[in-house]
C-alpha cells in the first residue's frame, strides 16, 4: 500500500472510530448537531453533489484539512469530475485569497488519492 493510501485509510479509519466514540458517549445535543449535519447534504431543492461542493468550498476558505478530506472523498463518491473540482477550488481561492493556496495543494493531493475521473 502507498503511503498516500495509507493516509486516507487512517484517515477514514480514525474519523470513524473517533465519531462512534462521540456518538457512544449520548450527549443529546452533539449527536443531534451530528445528525442535522448528515442531513443537510442529503438532496433538496440542492442535489448531494452540489451540497458536497460548498461544503468543500467552505472547508477551504475555512482551512479545515479534515473537512476538505472529508468533502473531496465524498464529492468524488457524489460523481465529481476533475473539472468541477478544479472551477470549486478556483471558487474557494477567489473567496478565501492567498492563504487558502495550502489547504489548495492538500486537496489537490488528497483528490490524487481518491483517483481522478
Amino acid at each position: 500500500m502507498s503511503e498516500s493510501a495509507s493516509s486516507l485509510e487512517e484517515f477514514r479509519h480514525c474519523r470513524e472510530k473517533l465519531n462512534k466514540a462521540i456518538h457512544d458517549a449520548g450527549n443529546l445535543n452533539i449527536n443531534r448537531f451530528f445528525a442535522l449535519d448528515s442531513r443537510t447534504f442529503e438532496s433538496g431543492a440542492l442535489d448531494t453533489k452540489t451540497k458536497e461542493l460548498l461544503g468543500l468550498v467552505a472547508s477551504m476558505v475555512l482551512r479545515c484539512d479534515d473537512c476538505i478530506t472529508y468533502h473531496v472523498v465524498r464529492s468524488r463518491e457524489e460523481g465529481v469530475t476533475d473539472e468541477e473540482f478544479f472551477e470549486a477550488f478556483a471558487v474557494a481561492l477567489v473567496v478565501g485569497g492567498s492563504i487558502v493556496i495550502p489547504h489548495l495543494r492538500r486537496a489537490v493531493a488528497r483528490l490524487e488519492e481518491v483517483g481522478g475521473s
